[in-house]
């Protein structure tokens, strides 16, 4: 399955990845600068050609950036 490319309603290009059954990939193409965000694919489609632009940035928008774990530092009191 290939992937898709779409424009959100702010112009800035995303490709579509499929993970898995479950997860899809939404990373940033040309001059997007935010971050990859990893969302649940919807149930009742499994490839991201059959979806329209509305339903992909609905499903962007509930996907999530990747939270970086910031680790208590052992020097701190």
């Amino acid at each position: 399955m290939a992937d898709r490319r779409f424009k959100d309603r702010e112009g800035r290009s995303w490709d579509v990845r499929v993970r898995s059954r479950a997860d899809w990939l939404y990373e940033p193409v040309d001059d997007n600068p935010g971050p990859a965000r990893t969302g649940a694919a919807p149930g009742y489609e499994t490839d991201p050609f059959e979806l329209s632009v509305e339903e992909l940035q609905q499903l962007l928008d509930d996907a999530k950036a990747p939270q970086s774990r910031q680790k208590k530092s052992p020097f701190l009191d």
